[in-house]
């Protein structure tokens, strides 16, 4: 191409024409690129604006406090320290020696070994203490001894100076009367003496006897303290009262015992024999759930170990007074649950998932509690009406942490927001017939009324951990729950 070509190819008119393409290019590359952006946008923001509608289900309706626990036997024998320890004055005692838990044993087989040392220490002293007790015992019986064997020599001699006064009075009969006054007044005087002498040994024979009585009882408490101390000794060898498995015996803090922990004559059992055909679930609930626990309740209990297994149970007793856990600040009362099935498998100590069923409705209207707000403290909700949606206030029963029963103010399949609309500020509360919210003082209890607030799960999920409620419905029918594709399930 020569130069006048291509001048000539740039004229005024081709490069508008350039230019008018390129520009055409660059709108529609602008255009495939921004404009389903902009439709996703579009799409987008109206739905994030628009609330999620759920209908009111009619249904099986529960509340459950699940709570984790230990299984324990019902019974059982306990494997303890020998008796008299405290007479014998062991009062801590180290285990030397246990058993494997688990052990399966006969009567009579060896449990444990407890230590000797102190007690060998004990035996020593008791030993000196009788030592010392024999020898005070011969020393009173050699002093009652001599004591009253010189009495008695005293008396005899008295006696044969009675004799004499006798002879010397019949001799002073002829003699002058002053001197046959003194032969009588010395005879008086030796019968006197004697008298007294025999008085006298009469006290003594009485002081020697308690004497012995007092040294031979302490002699003697000696000997049963030897003895004890002995027997006491020899059944550190703890053997088994019973054919049984072992299972080890749980201390105050929580921890099973072992080689190294001590008992005591106030807290003496090592390990105990459980009878497995019956068992129950130890647990503890908090002292906001314990409220709505009470004897003879249904429970279903599961297993850590085997989660596909379900036992039922029954709710045997509810502590009066609360306590508090190692490692806890809340307070907690303690539930005994019996397992009503007997399961070999089942072992004391295992984990168990406890579900204690606190209320029960076979057919109620429910919706979730998201869907309730309060006005003028009565509950209300954002019911669809038509095409519009109005504020209807309802009257409510007994909640859990996802729905509550609505006693007034719904029918079946009635729709309800989960979330206020927009023209919420608009709306008039349509009250129900004889409505008396705002009125009465707040109450408490689980039965929700008109006259309080409830509580949302945001607020449940601030109770202690000690137990946690949970929530078991009946079957539903695939989108009973809620209408459009925004539902939950």
């Amino acid at each position: 191409m020569t130069q006048a070509d291509t001048q000539s190819a740039f004229t005024p008119g081709s490069v508008m024409r350039v230019l008018r393409s390129r520009g055409f290019l660059i709108a529609a590359v602008a255009l495939a690129v921004g404009g389903p952006g902009a439709w996703l946008l579009a799409r987008d923001t109206p739905a994030s604006e628009s609330p999620v509608v759920v209908r009111a289900k009619r249904g099986e309706f529960r509340v459950t406090v699940s709570t984790s626990g230990e299984l324990r036997a019902l019974r059982a024998v306990q494997i303890t320290a020998p008796p008299n320890t405290q007479q014998a004055g062991a009062h801590q005692m180290k285990i030397a020696m246990i058993v494997p838990e688990g052990t399966v044993v006969k009567a009579g087989d060896v449990v444990a070994e407890l230590d000797r040392s102190t007690l060998a220490t004990r035996m020593q002293e008791v030993s000196l203490a009788l030592q010392k007790a024999e020898a005070v015992n011969e020393q009173a019986m050699l002093d009652s001894t001599l004591n009253l064997s010189k009495a008695r020599e005293d008396m005899r001699t008295m006696e044969l100076g009675l004799e004499e006064k006798k002879l010397a009075k019949e001799q002073a009969t002829y003699e002058a009367p002053t001197v046959k006054r003194q032969a009588e007044i010395d005879l008086e005087k030796a019968q006197r003496a004697l008298a007294q002498a025999k008085v006298d040994y009469k006290t003594k024979t009485e002081q020697a006897q308690a004497k012995m009585r007092e040294v031979g009882a302490d002699l003697q408490r000696q000997r049963n303290l030897l003895r004890i101390v002995q027997d006491v000794m020899e059944a550190f060898t703890i053997r088994a009262p019973a054919p049984g498995m072992v299972i080890y015996q749980k201390e105050w803090n929580g921890k099973k015992r072992a080689t190294g922990s001590n008992v005591s004559a106030w807290d003496p059992t090592v390990a105990t024999l459980p009878d497995l055909a019956r068992m129950e679930s130890i647990t503890y609930v908090n002292e906001i759930d314990v409220r709505k626990v009470a004897v003879g309740q249904p429970a279903i209990l599961t297993l850590d170990s085997d989660p596909s297994k379900r036992l039922t149970g029954k709710v045997t007793s509810v502590a009066n007074v609360g306590e508090q856990r190692p490692n806890t600040d809340a307070k907690v009362f303690e539930v005994k649950i019996e397992v009503e099935q007997s399961d070999t498998t089942l072992r004391p100590g295992m984990t168990t998932g406890n579900a204690i069923e606190t209320h029960r409705a076979d057919s109620a209207l429910f919706i979730p509690l998201e869907s309730v707000n309060t006005e003028a403290g009565g509950p209300f909700v954002y019911k669809q009406v038509g095409g519009g949606v109005g504020k209807q206030e309802i009257e409510t029963g007994a909640m859990n942490d996802d729905e509550v029963i609505v006693v007034r103010g719904l029918e079946d399949d009635d729709r309800v927001l989960l979330s206020p609309p927009a023209d919420r500020d608009n709306l008039t509360l349509k009250r129900l017939p004889g409505s008396t919210a705002g009125l009465k003082p707040a109450g408490g209890g689980d039965t929700a009324s008109p006259t309080y607030p409830l509580t949302t799960p945001a607020d449940s999920a601030k109770k202690p951990h000690a137990s946690s409620p949970n929530v078991r419905r009946g079957p539903r029918s695939p989108g009973a729950r809620a209408a459009g594709p925004s539902s939950t399930s």
